[in-house]
């Protein structure tokens, strides 16, 4: 929970995306005007700038066996597993390490 990864978009595995592994398999998960709740706790996120954050909510879901929910620093903007649903954990294949886009932000991923 919390790595940033990289995987194939699962309505279209030709394509790549990278966002935060946000809950795990067996995890509940639910959104409360954007306010993101795991197992009964409310994240603490300071890696969602607050210009990209959304007031957005989702009802709780257990994520399913072998699949990871993600969901994009950016919010506002983010296309992620409020959309697409959870991701099976085949289509995982790497872990981001580096920014280099925009070149403001170059440097470790945290």
């Amino acid at each position: 929970r919390g790595d940033v990864v990289v995987f194939h978009y699962p309505r279209d595995p030709e394509k790549s995306y990278i966002k935060r592994v946000i809950a795990l398999p067996g995890d509940r998960i639910s959104i409360d005007q954007g306010n993101v709740w795991v197992n009964g706790k409310q994240l603490h996120e300071p890696y969602v700038p607050a210009q990209y954050r959304d007031s957005r909510s989702m009802p709780e879901m257990i994520v399913p066996p072998d699949c990871y929910f993600m969901m994009g620093d950016h919010r506002s903007i983010s296309s992620d597993s409020r959309e697409f649903g959870p991701v099976e954990r085949s289509l995982i294949y790497g872990k981001a390490a580096f920014i280099y886009w925009p070149a403001r932000d170059v440097g470790v991923v945290h």
